[in-house]
């Protein structure tokens, strides 16, 4: 079996961590970068991590947990935020950094530039915040799957309350909305849950070939 498969049968949603277990400075960044790789819609990454190791800061949150002590007893824990301004300026932004690093002409960006600012003109708020929000759960799945191939232990969420988080991380003043958190760490060896079997649908009922 590929390293891949045999470390997503080792990872599940752990529902215990071992509190007396800290993930390294190198791990954390492992996990950064991967989020940072992430492929995104149009490569605009309107998503941003927020990295939280202050446990007493996640004993003040667990109440917008719904109470799931992961939160708290976990290593770190990562909040996925979308961006809340998405308009031409964040466009120009993603188009700058294109030609600071690829040294792209004016003249070859122009009409893909041009596409997406109409784009981004014309959609709705709404619109803008549900492609966005795609996007944070792309990043989720893909640092998911890091922490599995580095034996970390993490538990994704949607089980939270958003604007308790934003308020409490100040997010709003960042122009910055929580989306989905997902404590990382490592499981305790009393978890019952890391050695219940995988409940999956067979192959055959989940893929189609053509």
């Amino acid at each position: 079996m590929s390293q891949i498969i045999d470390a997503l049968q080792w990872r599940y949603a752990v529902k215990k961590f071992d509190a007396t277990r800290t993930l390294t400075a190198q791990q954390i960044d492992t996990l950064t970068e991967a989020f940072n790789l992430t492929a995104t819609s149009f490569g605009l990454q309107p998503v941003k991590l927020v990295v939280v190791a202050d446990r007493r800061f996640r004993e003040s949150v667990l109440k917008h947990s719904m109470n799931q002590q992961q939160v708290v007893d976990a290593s770190h824990l990562l909040v996925f935020c979308i961006e809340t301004t998405l308009d031409t300026a964040f466009v120009n932004a993603y188009f700058d950094r294109v030609k600071e690093i690829r040294d792209t002409s004016d003249e070859i960006l122009k009409g893909y530039k041009d596409y997406l600012t109409n784009l981004f003109t014309t959609d709705t708020e709404e619109q803008k915040a549900l492609w966005a929000i795609k996007q944070a759960y792309l990043t989720m799945g893909n640092v998911l799957t890091a922490c599995a191939l580095e034996k970390i232990d993490a538990c994704p969420m949607e089980g939270f309350d958003p604007k308790g988080y934003d308020e409490a991380l100040g997010l709003s003043e960042k122009g910055l909305r929580s989306v989905l958190v997902m404590p990382v760490g490592y499981r305790a060896e009393d978890d019952m849950f890391a050695d219940f079997k995988k409940v999956r649908k067979p192959l055959a009922e989940t893929v189609l070939h053509f």
